[in-house]
């Protein structure tokens, strides 16, 4: 069964294809795809093909990505989880967006903390990395912010609208 969680002020839970508005809101918005590697939506059923990716994901034991909700506010307004989920390994990358309305109200820290927490707990993570474009710098103020340390750069790692981007790698370890 899927884990829903929260926080002071967010639900993390499970994306249906309900939520397909409000991803197609996060990715179709250029603020956001920015530094994420991936192209801007252009169609609502590109949304709802991103919800059955990361179901199929949670259920292949490759990643878990929740849904982030304002308690007592329906629809989501952005999402938060592990990709590259390795349980053999007990390692996992997190990853994020939130809708740019929302920017700057401290809802990501709150959710990765509470992400972190459930990974290192419940996952029985031992390592969860980050990789994150160097010009993103509230990602990377973030990062640091909650503890991860910077190992490194890939360079030419990502690619966003056709040309290549170096990136900063981050890793949590469990204490």
């Amino acid at each position: 069964m899927f884990p829903t969680l929260e926080t002071d002020r967010l639900i993390l839970r499970e994306m249906t294809k309900e939520d397909a508005e409000g991803i197609f809101a996060c990715f179709s918005n250029e603020d956001v795809t920015r530094y994420y590697g991936q192209e801007t939506l252009e169609k609502i059923e590109q949304a709802e093909k991103i919800v059955d990716f990361f179901s199929k994901s949670y259920s292949e034991k490759r990643g878990i990505r929740w849904g982030m909700e304002r308690k007592g506010t329906k629809g989501i307004i952005g999402t938060i989880g592990f990709n590259a989920w390795l349980p053999k390994h007990k390692r996992a990358e997190i990853g994020y967006e939130l809708h740019p309305d929302y920017w700057r109200n401290g809802y990501t820290l709150e959710a990765v903390l509470k992400v972190i927490s459930y990974g290192f707990e419940k996952l029985d993570l031992t390592r969860i990395g980050a990789v994150v474009f160097i010009e993103n710098k509230a990602s990377n103020n973030l990062l640091e912010k909650v503890g991860f340390q910077k190992e490194g750069v890939l360079r030419d790692y990502m690619y966003q609208n056709g040309k290549a981007y170096d990136t900063y790698v981050y890793s949590l370890l469990r204490k």
